[in-house]
């Protein structure tokens, strides 16, 4: 591969790349359970620094005892901290999540907002919540979800230098088709987990390996 790539081999790179993820994980999707997006929204909240896993296993009891934005927002923060103490940042993350209930209520009668502006004006989430919330709730491809596992591979696979997330979306933006921002990330976070480990990737075994310049892999 050439030390600098094209913009369009690039591209051309980056479309063979999703299609390579798509048939690799055809089923994959975002992890964090939710039945609607006001549960998604709080539950992307609690996920930073801290593993899905982990915010599954919490939220369910906080959606029985506050199923709703109105209640939640009633609730007092330090029954909440006490709720949600195990996923890590709990009494910020409480004020995040009591903060976007109210905001819902007061701002939205209640309702989670289906643009990028007006779900980055809630306490707590930022643009990548908000873009996890677009994709997985409403279907809207409002951009590229960048979390560890996506910002590392992309990396690694020529797609981005970028250590800011912000910026890592702005590249993989240009460069992979629309129609798959949102799967692109459920996608790459499946095979970060299973095959493109952080210290010990198996690259023997990877479906991307034609098309990845290892970007930082040290050889074995």
């Amino acid at each position: 591969m050439p030390r600098r790539e094209r913009a369009d081999d690039r591209a051309r790179r980056a479309a063979a790349i999703v299609a390579r993820l798509a048939e690799a994980y055809p089923a994959a999707v975002c992890s964090l359970d939710f039945t609607s997006p006001f549960q998604l929204v709080i539950a992307t909240i609690l996920s930073a620094q801290c593993t899905d896993k982990r915010v599954n296993l919490v939220t369910p009891g906080l959606f029985r005892r506050w199923p709703t934005p109105e209640t939640l927002a009633a609730a007092k923060q330090r029954d909440l901290e006490a709720v949600i103490r195990t996923t890590g940042f709990f009494r910020s993350k409480a004020r995040s999540v009591l903060g976007c209930a109210r905001a819902l209520v007061e701002r939205h009668g209640g309702e989670v907002p289906r643009t990028l502006d007006d779900l980055v004006r809630l306490p707590g989430v930022g643009r990548k919540t908000a873009n996890v919330v677009l994709g997985t709730a409403f279907g809207i491809a409002s951009g590229v979800v960048v979390d560890t596992h996506v910002g590392r591979i992309s990396r690694r696979l020529g797609l981005t230098r970028a250590t800011d997330a912000v910026r890592a979306e702005r590249d993989l933006i240009r460069v992979l088709p629309q129609e798959h921002w949102i799967t692109y990330s459920h996608r790459l976070i499946e095979h970060g987990r299973g095959i493109c480990d952080a210290r010990r990737p198996a690259c023997e075994s990877c479906p991307l390996a034609e098309l990845c310049p290892r970007v930082g892999v040290k050889p074995a």
